[in-house]
């Protein structure tokens, strides 16, 4: 018997969501940072294994909502919950229970799905401080399974599959099995392009960022030529990120370009451009035309 299902991977920002995604799937589909809110949309990964096959949908950290961006995060992440067959609740080991588990709790209260508790980053825990957090949360909902895990090192990250098969119900494969997400091309750069930013610049810039792919193009020498732009916000923002000397672009575009490479298969030339768009964090055009939001 095949099985075949969805599974909604839900937590904070920063608990690991997007790190575990990409060590089950073995690459890096989802974009990593140690700032939170990094993933801006729902990300469908896929695992294709003999007896089954994983859908999981990478959503963005479950949080209180500043700008219209950060109300459509909210919405794509808690949409996840009624479309899936199982869910994946991750949480941060060396983090306290605090309100935003509450609310996700609440969430998952008016759900009837499965759903398993990931306890994340244990190797960065004596393990006897383990089985007070199992005891903790296991007293405030009743979970389907609890795993701890950790996601940077695949501790049990095998285990977590295994309970979420039993989940899985008999069905078909629904996509290739080599295929490891359905996201176009063109988002997929945008992200690698947006998670290099966000590694070298401070707390003023990140989630102002919004990163447009304007034209793939395939040059005379076989070359696929990119041309990226990236917006900010403010000029000083722009002025933050191309850098001295538009030093802190380049490197950004040098730190993005072997990653696309091995993406495409091919030489790239990636060729990046800052604008600013004022305030399109709360702008529904500028958000629809980023890809977020209701077409």
């Amino acid at each position: 018997m095949y099985k075949s299902g969805f599974i909604s991977v839900i937590g904070r920002p920063n608990v690991g969501k997007s790190t575990l995604i990409n060590k089950i799937i073995g690459q890096k589909i989802a974009i990593m940072s140690d700032k939170p809110q990094t993933t801006r949309s729902r990300i469908q990964c896929i695992l294709t294994q003999d007896d089954a096959q994983f859908i999981f949908l990478d959503t963005p950290g479950i949080h209180k909502p500043k700008f219209k961006l950060g109300e459509y995060m909210l919405k794509a992440a808690e949409g996840t919950l009624k479309e899936v067959d199982a869910i994946f609740f991750v949480i941060d080991a060396t983090e306290k229970f605090g309100g935003g588990e509450k609310y996700i709790l609440e969430r998952l209260s008016a759900t009837d799905k499965p759903t398993i508790l990931a306890i994340n980053k244990i190797d960065l825990l004596e393990r006897e401080k383990i089985l007070p957090i199992i005891s903790e949360y296991s007293a405030r909902y009743k979970f389907a399974a609890v795993v701890p895990i950790s996601a940077a090192d695949g501790e049990n990250v095998s285990e977590l599959l295994e309970e979420a098969k039993k989940f899985l119900p008999e069905g078909p494969k629904y996509y290739p099995s080599d295929m490891v997400t359905d996201q176009p091309e063109r988002l997929i750069i945008s992200e690698i392009i947006r998670e290099k930013i966000l590694h070298v610049t401070e707390d003023e810039v990140p989630h102002s960022v919004a990163v447009d792919i304007e034209e793939i193009s395939t040059r005379k020498n076989k070359t696929t030529y990119i041309r990226a732009v990236i917006y900010v916000e403010r000029d000083s923002q722009k002025g933050i990120l191309i850098g001295k000397g538009g030093a802190l672009l380049k490197g950004v575009g040098q730190n993005s370009r072997p990653e696309i490479e091995m993406l495409l298969g091919r030489k790239v030339f990636l060729d990046l451009w800052v604008k600013v768009k004022r305030s399109w964090r709360n702008s529904d055009g500028a958000l629809q035309s980023f890809g977020f939001g209701d077409k």
